[in-house]
């Protein structure tokens, strides 16, 4: 039995004719009812009846046609995610990512893998963690960047990096002067945050309940230049990756007295097959990560 057999057997039980068959096909009447004879004898089966011009379907071709119609069409999905594959040229990644982490870890990658792969288009989304979390899920977008992305099960992730989570103030405020600060220090003072949904909210969130106490949030946004601009001018602190401030004069980058990492993964659908471009941008991210570790 092979595939020609079987597209040579449904066309003709969806013709109910060898002519209209062979002509659907391209090829010769005599080539369709060879193809269908051999597939009869290696079966030990009869699957047409041929009554003068009209064909039917016996009991056992009935049986076969589903099972022969679900083979050619998987065949044709994997001919398909095969092409795909091969068009490199004309790929597409689909990435989410948090506005931090694309705004201070990802623009000289994204530069240098445009640079390296001119013909791949990357289109980039900012959303936060639990976000792209259910984009990926609902097939969205094709790769996402997410905070603990190795505790979902339903992500393959691979870690990509990790990064300290700092207090940040103004060059004036109090706590500038101190070598580290205490969780319990940081809330007593006017925070600028992020909204919820945001995995970087939600751990500090849960750091407060832990410690039973209560922020004092004055300031809830998700533009970086906006806390940013907030920090310096004193009228709040915050939290934020170590690399946001790291070459910011009017900001005061202080550790906390435990310290706090973010770990970073790069996430896609468990069972979903990644296509050339995907994997191209999968293994240049990791490449990348590869350098920096071995500087």
């Amino acid at each position: 039995m092979d595939l020609r057999q079987l597209r040579n057997f449904v066309t003709v039980a969806e013709q109910s004719s060898f002519t209209r068959a062979a002509r659907i096909l391209g090829v010769a009447q005599p080539a369709v009812s060879t193809a269908i004879k051999k597939l009869e004898t290696e079966l030990g089966l009869v699957l047409l009846h041929r009554q003068d011009k009209r064909v039917q379907l016996t009991a056992e071709g009935q049986e076969l046609l589903p099972h022969a119609k679900e083979i050619l069409s998987r065949v044709e999905l994997a001919e398909s995610a095969m092409t795909r594959l091969q068009q490199l040229g004309r790929g597409e990644v689909k990435i989410a990512l948090p506005g931090m982490i694309g705004s201070y870890y990802f623009p000289a990658l994204l530069m240098a893998f445009h640079h390296r792969y001119p013909e791949l288009k990357l289109s980039l989304i900012e959303a936060g963690t639990r976000e792209i979390q259910s984009m990926i899920e609902r097939d969205e977008i094709d790769i996402g960047i997410v905070i603990d992305g190795d505790t979902q099960p339903t992500l393959e992730t691979i870690p990509l990096t990790k990064e300290e989570m700092i207090v940040a103030c103004a060059l004036d405020h109090p706590l500038a002067e101190k070598e580290s600060i205490k969780f319990e220090e940081f809330l007593e003072h006017e925070l600028v945050m992020f909204k919820r949904g945001y995995y970087h909210r939600e751990r500090m969130d849960q750091m407060a309940k832990t410690h039973n106490l209560e922020p004092q949030l004055a300031f809830e946004t998700n533009l970086i230049e906006l806390i940013r601009s907030i920090v310096r001018q004193g009228f709040a602190i915050t939290t934020v990756l170590k690399m946001v401030v790291d070459n910011d004069p009017q900001i005061k980058a202080v550790s906390f007295a435990e310290p706090l990492f973010m770990d970073l993964h790069v996430a896609w659908k468990r069972g979903r097959a990644l296509t050339q471009a995907d994997r191209t941008f999968l293994d240049f991210l990791l490449e990348q990560r590869d350098s920096a570790k071995s500087i």
